[in-house]
């Protein structure tokens, strides 16, 4: 596993740490993407696991993103929850996938003991695990920068009898939501990176069970859209999705087919152009270079769905 080097930024980073992950010699990086996964192996689990290994390998992948829901259905109990190593560990055992893997919380993960899935204990147990409220990674390339998607959505604070949520260094949800916002958008401004990926477990746009996260359409997709940033990666509906914003360079990648899919729900967005709905498992890849980005969705047999390439320095909106 290649190493990586935590950098702890200014102070006006508060809420993110930054972290170098190297790429390969040629320049360019690889990775795979996965959402909504943690069951146990169970509901195709294993064998979208399976796949993603085979599809790795071939790919030479430098790491691994999680978009979030990682441990079904509430979280963890704690840092010793065996479910850690039953969802994670002894699922994800393929060589390709002993890397990095950077991880983001999801709505289930908060439903549980959120602020194990932060400890670094777990990363004793698993080195490859990396989870943490917000943060960036950095590469020659690329920077990525994973946002706390959860506390933006207000239904999740308007009834607690109905679903546990902890907030414990999150509330109140105004100020924790300002002070994320407010980060990313220096990180974004100071950002000279040829290609720009966020990562939140929520969607912005989606044409499935969940659709558009209204919060994060008024709140983040401005400031995605003003700072030139090239793909946003999510999961929360457990599906594929690829959809090409209308009035901006953005492509809005859903991911979140990694165990328990076929929901069987469709509900067409014309706000933008929709380029694959898949309602069932998979993954995607991401291929990035100084000119080239591939990105590329897979089934729960590793078959390719769809695929997508952009070559940076044409587009119509540069």
């Amino acid at each position: 596993m290649a190493a990586i080097f935590s950098l702890v930024a200014a102070s006006s980073f508060a809420e993110f740490h930054w972290f170098e992950q190297p790429i390969k010699m040629d320049a360019s990086l690889s990775l795979l993407a996965v959402g909504d996964w943690g069951r146990k192996g169970t509901f195709n689990q294993s064998r979208v696991a399976e796949q993603m290994g085979r599809i790795g390998e071939e790919l030479d992948i430098d790491f691994v993103i999680s978009v979030g829901d990682n441990f079904y259905d509430t979280g963890l109990v704690d840092v010793y929850d065996k479910s850690f190593e039953q969802s994670f560990t002894n699922i994800y055992t393929a060589k390709s996938l002993q890397k990095q893997w950077y991880a983001v919380l999801g709505n289930h993960d908060y439903r549980g003991n959120a602020v194990a899935q932060l400890d670094p204990i777990l990363r004793e147990i698993d080195k490859r695990w990396l989870c943490m409220r917000s943060f960036m990674v950095h590469t020659d390339i690329a920077e990525f920068f994973f946002i706390d998607t959860t506390p933006f959505v207000k239904k999740y604070w308007k009834h607690p009898k109905k679903n546990h949520y902890d907030w414990r260094g999150v509330a109140p949800r105004k100020k924790y939501v300002s002070k994320v916002l407010k980060d990313l958008e220096m990180a974004l401004s100071k950002s000279t990176s040829i290609w720009k990926v966020v990562i939140g477990h929520h969607t912005i746009r989606s044409v499935s069970e969940h659709g558009d996260t209204e919060e994060l359409v008024d709140l983040l997709l401005p400031m995605l859209q003003e700072y030139g940033v090239d793909l946003y990666m999510n999961g929360h509906d457990h599906c594929l999705e690829h959809i090409s914003s209308d009035d901006s360079p953005i492509e809005f990648l859903t991911t979140g087919g990694g165990s328990k899919a076929w929901r069987g729900i469709y509900n067409p967005n014309k706000v933008d152009t929709l380029r694959l709905f898949y309602d069932g498992q998979g993954f995607i890849s991401l291929q990035l270079t100084k000119t080239d980005a591939k990105v590329v969705f897979y089934d729960v047999n590793g078959c390719i769905l769809h695929s997508w390439n952009r070559t940076k320095g044409w587009h119509p909106y540069i």
